[in-house]
């Protein structure tokens, strides 16, 4: 019992980093644009947070662990959304092609945060000396008392900030894009953007609105995955898939938000399921590592079998919009 509670929970905490980045490409998404650039401002958002930290740890004798939190969080969401501005800047104003820039940013932002990886590395005296040790250890605290409850302690209330936080902005979002006005303006934009425009909403605004934050979403995965998973530290390339899983995600997801938390423990479980069967030759290990792949593919004919609008992508998705086109 105990080992399956231990590959719930740590499938869980896998699939904290996917949650974050698949809310970031809805909201992105909905509004008509698709940015495959995601990996790349996970990247961005980890290196800045972690930068952040690193250099605000260095520069004092004795750290306060709430302000490296806040300076992590800054940077994490100031790094991501440059990412997600660029991506902005070329396809909703100058029209660029969304799946080349998108493409182009993931390279981008895996290079900046190799660099500045390595970089951080080289201050910290070598590879594996990067410290955060008191911003980390904030990231990473459990609920006191409720944590230690048998079975419902691990299962629940075992994990940092960031896992509950992911929660409810998942919560949030789906609230926003269901339930206000503005969301539906802007699920309207990516429906039919000249028709929201001849209803008077101003598309770019919310082209721009909706790939800025939903960027900073994803970077906050990042922000996760370095703070949280690895505790503070750094590897080159140490996101693998990641960010493509959360790509994957959207589309296993439907589109919808809530579906994503059940989604993400899913994910976060097939990632790691591989560690709890012993034997695997290196064919069958392979196989296991492409399981959510394979699943996204198998929920994808079948949505596309189904022909549900509702669980279909936004219509004008990946299509760039120019007023005097209409």
């Amino acid at each position: 019992m105990s080992v399956w509670l231990t590959f719930l929970s740590k499938a869980f905490t896998m699939g904290m980093t996917i949650l974050y980045g698949a809310n970031g490409e809805i909201l992105t998404e909905k509004s008509g644009n698709l940015n495959l650039g995601v990996p790349g401002m996970m990247y961005m958002g980890g290196i800045g947070g972690l930068m952040g930290a690193f250099l605000y740890e260095r520069a004092v004798e004795t750290p306060i662990p709430l302000v490296g939190v806040l300076i992590s969080l800054l940077c994490a969401l100031l790094f991501s959304g440059f990412g997600a501005l660029i991506y902005s800047v070329l396809t909703i104003s100058l029209r660029a092609n969304q799946n080349v820039t998108g493409l182009a940013l993931t390279t981008f932002g895996v290079g900046f945060g190799n660099f500045f990886g390595g970089s951080l590395s080289t201050m910290a005296g070598g590879v594996g000396q990067i410290s955060t040790a008191a911003t980390s250890g904030l990231f990473r605290m459990k609920i006191p008392f409720l944590c230690d409850l048998p079975v419902v302690g691990e299962l629940f209330f075992g994990y940092g900030m960031l896992a509950y936080a992911g929660i409810i902005i998942t919560i949030v979002l789906h609230w926003f894009l269901y339930r206000s006005r503005i969301g539906l303006n802007l699920r309207s934009v990516g429906e039919s953007a000249a028709t929201a425009d001849a209803a008077g909403i101003n598309v770019t605004r919310y082209k721009y609105m909706a790939t800025l934050i939903g960027g900073m979403i994803a970077g906050l995965g990042g922000l996760y995955f370095v703070m949280d998973y690895s505790t503070g530290g750094w590897n080159n390339n140490g996101f693998g898939d990641i960010g493509w899983l959360a790509v994957a995600l959207v589309i296993f997801a439907r589109w919808r938000p809530l579906n994503v938390i059940w989604g993400s423990w899913l994910f976060g479980g097939l990632c790691i399921l591989y560690l709890y069967i012993g034997g695997l030759s290196r064919q069958a290990l392979e196989v296991f590592r492409a399981l959510p792949y394979l699943v996204t593919i198998i929920v994808l004919v079948i949505t596309s079998l189904r022909k549900k609008r509702e669980d279909q992508p936004p219509a004008a998705l990946g299509l760039p919009y120019f007023r005097e086109e209409r």
